[in-house]
């Protein structure tokens, strides 16, 4: 039964019951006693809902907290190597261009040639590396990009559970049998 149902029908009786007649008071009571103790056989449902809502808030956050850190640690992983590649594939072209530079310097009539072509390799190198290095960062961070979203969905479901949760507890509290009293007392 719907605990606000059942708060709106003991709202109702009170309205209804005359304040003065101890017999009519004792009918009436009764039946108040009735629903409340339907309102308390409701209860356990809802806080059940409530609780498993929040055991399955905790388990969404576990898991992207889980997922988050593995695949922060997959990206740095992956970065390290691709840098660990890009230098290897530097040292491999340095060492080529040296090589090459040293062949060349045997031939005298081409040592500013050989000078050139060292640095331009080294150069290529260079920016072979930095360009590694970017694309491992980009990876990283647009890993990074997707694990916030999923944490976002994560928060507003979360939000939406509470703010389902809370009307419940406001209207509960704004519609007691003793509110109820003094409002009529008012008039």
């Amino acid at each position: 039964m719907d605990i606000l149902r059942l708060l709106d029908d003991l709202g109702k009786m009170i309205e209804e019951t005359p304040a003065w007649g101890p017999i009519t008071w004792r009918l009436d009571r009764d039946e108040i006693s009735m629903q409340i103790s339907k309102i308390r056989a409701s209860l356990p449902q809802e806080l059940k809902a409530a609780v498993s809502t929040v055991r399955e808030s905790e388990r969404i956050i576990d898991t992207a907290r889980e997922d988050a850190t593995m695949t922060l640690e997959a990206s740095r992983k992956e970065g390290e190597r691709v840098i660990a590649e890009a230098r290897q594939e530097a040292e491999r072209l340095l060492e080529q261009a040296k090589l090459e530079q040293q062949r060349m310097l045997a031939e005298s009539e081409i040592l500013k040639l050989s000078k050139a072509q060292s640095e331009e390799i080294r150069n290529a190198a260079d920016r072979e590396a930095v360009q590694m290095r970017r694309g491992a960062e980009k990876y990283a961070f647009d890993v990074l990009s997707q694990l916030e979203g999923v944490v976002g969905k994560v928060m507003t479901t979360i939000e939406r559970g509470k703010q389902e949760m809370t009307p419940r507890e406001a209207n509960a509290n704004n519609n007691t049998p003793e509110r109820v009293q003094r409002e009529k007392a008012r008039v």
